[in-house]
């Protein structure tokens, strides 16, 4: 794949680099005029930032996302890299039923990088922060021939026990809060070369986690729960082994999006199949012993059994079932 940042080739060009401002220029124009919210007790440019966590108790996580491996920039712009990157780790604060709290970035890249490259990951990073009701609060820069961008981010529990994979019990329903297939369509369609329809190609580019689903469904009782990130067959196996149980899709519970259909139809795949393995939606799988918190919808059981994903009563027999970075 050839890089998306080509060596400057003239004076003005690398006057508008990351060498040319240096690693503190970067800092200030990223940092500079941002709002951060009330949690934030010392933000941005001293050693470490201060944020409040008035439960004693801190959620935390850490997504990494490489240039050519999770994001293509002549596919994606910066700020749509920048949110997809904040969603991923935002999303993993939602799944324990914890609502997120501060973001901490760590950026590696190239001395020739474009300004406005990093200007506009900054730029989606603060959008979708915004989005959580959270800021920036810190990070770092390094050098490296590979743009690389992770991201840390932090939750409060509010007094709750962590929702955890662990909890499920047989006779519990199995639910589902977000879209799930549109980021594995929108990436089969790029893949193909093609960038629309829109809808399709921007959920790839931009996933919409449903962040105020974690603590909704924490407050209704949720057993476990987990974020759809490498896909729904996938990550539920993560419940599964956790919690030692059975969950069984039903593949009838799900309405195949109209739109999804006709990509689908358009490039000869079985759309069920970007349902059941498709990855980066960011949505949110959970077990429940009572009735559903609104936004959710039963699309399963939980029964007792060596611990496995059915769909319909059956393993899936699809092509794959997730997404594994070091799979063969």
């Amino acid at each position: 794949m050839p890089t998306s940042f080509p060596p400057p080739t003239g004076d003005a060009e690398a006057e508008n680099t990351l060498a040319a401002i240096g690693e503190f220029g970067l800092i200030s124009r990223v940092t500079g005029g941002r709002t951060q919210p009330a949690g934030t007790l010392l933000g941005p440019g001293d050693d470490a930032a201060v944020v409040a966590a008035p439960d004693g108790r801190v959620v935390a996580c850490t997504d990494v996302l490489v240039e050519g491996v999770h994001f293509r920039l002549d596919w994606s712009a910066p700020d749509q890299v920048g949110r997809k990157a904040a969603a991923a780790n935002l999303a993993d604060v939602a799944a324990m039923g914890a609502v997120p709290t501060a973001l901490l970035v760590g950026l590696a890249c190239s001395k020739d990088t474009p300004v406005e490259t990093l200007t506009g990951l900054a730029d989606g990073l603060w959008t979708e922060a915004d989005l959580a009701g959270v800021g920036v609060v810190g990070g770092d820069v390094a050098a490296s021939p590979t743009l690389v961008l992770s991201v840390t981010a932090l939750g409060s529990l509010q007094g709750r026990p962590p929702v955890t994979r662990a909890g499920a019990r047989p006779g519990e329903a199995l639910a589902l809060c977000g879209r799930i297939g549109w980021a594995a369509a929108g990436l089969a369609v790029l893949a193909r070369g093609f960038r629309s329809p829109v809808a399709v190609v921007g959920a790839h580019r931009v996933p919409e986690p449903p962040y105020a689903a974690g603590p909704q469904a924490a407050l209704a009782g949720a057993t476990s729960m987990i974020d759809i990130s490498d896909g729904l067959v996938a990550d539920l196996g993560h419940v599964a082994r956790a919690s030692g149980v059975v969950l069984d899709v039903r593949s009838k519970a799900f309405e195949v999006p109209a739109r999804l259909v006709d990509v689908a139809a358009a490039l000869g795949v079985d759309p069920l199949h970007w349902l059941l393995t498709g990855g980066e939606d960011h949505a949110l799988a959970a077990t429940f012993p009572g009735p559903l918190p609104d936004g959710w919808t039963a699309i399963g059981t939980v029964r007792a059994g060596d611990p496995r994903v059915l769909v319909d009563g059956r393993p899936y027999d699809g092509r794959t079932a997730g997404w594994d970075h070091f799979a063969r």
